[in-house]
């Protein structure tokens, strides 16, 4: 059984969204059942056969992020220093083609999301980064083509 890291912030999005897929979304979807099948014929109720679809992708969902958290390797990442790139660090970087700077925190995969500055470890930028120092460069092929980064500063916390 493989672990799955990621930070506490990460591990308590996941308890918050099964929390609400139990207690919001389940009592929804079996209400939306009940009041689908009081209509009667069940075979010819396209409400009653999405409620049902619903239930399925709500089940599933409950199940996947279960798994996730049962096999989850939590990293406290105020726990964390160094002068080098690794999960959970922040990184600092300027793009040496356009100077633009920017800075991504190392997560888990559930937790990406580059619009909050938060890349998975699995991403090709990450994997580049790990392991490195203040000053080193890293090139990363994108679907753009390659772009070549600067690490500026690393952080933790």
């Amino acid at each position: 059984m493989e672990k799955v890291p990621m930070t506490s912030e990460g591990y308590k999005a996941l308890e918050e969204e099964i929390r609400f897929l139990k207690s919001v979304e389940r009592p929804r979807i079996i209400k939306a059942i009940s009041e689908a099948r009081a209509h009667g014929d069940l075979s010819e109720n396209a409400e009653y056969h999405a409620a049902k679809e619903q239930q399925g992708l709500n089940e599933s969902r409950v199940a996947e992020l279960e798994d996730k958290m049962s096999r989850a390797d939590i990293i406290d990442v105020t726990k964390l220093s160094g002068d080098t790139v690794m999960f959970g660090a922040k990184v600092k970087l300027v793009d040496e083609d356009n100077d633009e700077e920017s800075t991504y925190q190392i997560v888990g995969e559930l937790e990406a999301d580059v619009k909050k500055g938060r890349i998975s470890i699995t991403s090709p930028l990450a994997r580049a980064l790990i392991g490195k120092s203040v000053g080193d460069s890293v090139e990363v092929v994108t679907p753009g083509g390659g772009k070549s980064y600067e690490v500026l500063k690393i952080s933790f916390g």
